[in-house]
């Protein structure tokens, strides 16, 4: 496997762990995926695409980075 290969599935299992830990913070993203762009170079720099996502997503995005999830606590101030 070459490198370009290896980075590559590196990214896209990291966007299965986020696609999985934003679930079970109750937040969908659902245009998240790899950015191809960054993908097509000869030395590949995966970048992953976020995406778009209403206004109500990015609340829920918020609250749960915020208190780091189901039944965190908000961090101290």
């Amino acid at each position: 496997m070459t490198t370009k290969e290896l980075g590559i599935r590196a990214a896209e299992e990291t966007i299965r762990t986020l696609r999985e830990a934003l679930v079970a913070a109750g937040v969908s993203l659902p245009s998240l995926g790899l950015d191809s762009a960054s993908c097509a170079r000869d030395v590949p720099a995966p970048l992953i695409d976020l995406g778009r996502c209403d206004v109500e997503t990015a609340r829920r995005l918020a609250e749960a980075v915020r208190v780091g999830g189901p039944g965190g606590e908000p961090p101290a101030q």
